[in-house]
């Protein structure tokens, strides 16, 4: 018989954590939880948000979920959940050299776009206006990615994160920049990503050329995607060693900031063409309106309130976030379903 053992391995967070720089965000320091619970004794904090963004339903649905291109001909095009994953290993690279927390930060690039809608910039725009003309104001994705970890996830219990990997997702975007540097750090990753890919299967699709890329930027950075990738987090590591914040070096920003406009002003615009914009616009319209005359068909009926208005304002908040929670597959079918004639006998 083997020797055995009842005892049960704890680890200090102190230990988990050891070696790391001092502009780390330690667990041991987090604010928190929405709801305090007994911590495990081998993982951080972080690590067990890390582990529930996972496993969680909405994670799983970004394989389903565009990128840039709806519904490509091929396999080899970026989905929402392979861009989560490269977003996710550029950060763990970027921490790692500098000596920050890596477990915060791949638990925040894990679920930066756990709220992104169908459809990829087509589908955000339809909801967007939808959501505006409907009274309960702008829908912005990093604003959704927050509420389905705080509020839609787990039947509507939330998946009870920490504050700082919450804040972090929130703010991956937008004008306010995350309060940890892990989370500075996967605002930055995200568009290091995301910039590369989208030209890369740009190409791919034929939608432009290697030749109509910005040759500044190309000539500074790299002509391949990996190349520039290498470039971008080498100058981001190199800038910000033991400074206390995430910065690039201007001259690599300036490149940066250049190729992603030259994304916005023909990528993007052209493959809401290919796709079919007005399709898009068509079939999330109708499932809006579906929702909001049948509130019945909602997995959940929204709580009530006592005013009309706030009854009113949360059957559509209930709407948009079901509709902005669908594949773009399971959307495309459900239209299908409501609204295309069936044979008789179907």
């Amino acid at each position: 018989m083997g020797d055995e053992r009842s005892g049960r391995v704890e680890l200090s967070l102190e230990r988990l954590e050891a070696g790391l720089s001092r502009w780390a965000q330690l667990s041991s320091r987090s604010r928190g939880r929405q709801i305090p619970e007994v911590e495990c004794s081998l993982r951080t904090p972080f690590q067990r948000d890390r582990d529930r963004i996972v496993h969680s339903k909405s994670f799983r649905r970004l394989k389903h979920k565009t990128q840039v291109f709806i519904s490509p001909e091929g396999d080899h095009y970026r989905t929402r959940l392979t861009h989560t994953l490269e977003v996710a290993g550029i950060a763990r690279t970027i921490s790692r050299a500098l000596r920050l927390n890596e477990d915060l930060t791949e638990a925040i690039a894990l679920g930066h776009d756990l709220g992104h809608t169908p459809f990829g910039h087509a589908g955000e725009t339809v909801i967007d206006r939808m959501a505006v003309r409907l009274g309960a104001g702008r829908f912005e994705h990093n604003e959704q990615s927050a509420r389905v970890v705080e509020l839609l996830e787990n039947d509507g219990q939330g998946l009870n994160l920490t504050w700082e990997v919450r804040d972090g997702i929130r703010h991956h975007s937008g004008k306010q920049p995350p309060a940890t540097l892990e989370g500075r750090v996967v605002h930055l990753s995200d568009r290091i990503a995301y910039i590369n890919h989208d030209i890369d299967d740009a190409i791919r699709a034929g939608l432009i050329s290697e030749e109509a890329l910005p040759r500044g930027p190309i000539e500074l950075l790299g002509r391949t995607g990996s190349r520039r990738i290498d470039s971008l987090v080498h100058d981001l590591v190199d800038w910000s060693e033991d400074r206390g914040e995430i910065v690039q070096g201007p001259r690599v920003s300036e490149a940066m900031a250049e190729l992603r406009a030259f994304l916005f002003r023909t990528v993007y615009p052209r493959s809401l063409a290919e796709a079919g914009e007005e399709r898009v616009a068509r079939l999330l319209t109708g499932l809006v309106e579906y929702f909001l005359d049948h509130p019945e068909a909602l997995p959940s009926l929204p709580v009530a309130a006592s005013d009309d208005d706030d009854v009113r304002l949360a059957l559509v908040r209930a709407v948009v976030d079901h509709v902005a929670g669908m594949t773009d597959r399971y959307a495309q079918s459900l239209y299908m379903e409501l609204f295309l004639p069936k044979s008789w006998g179907y």
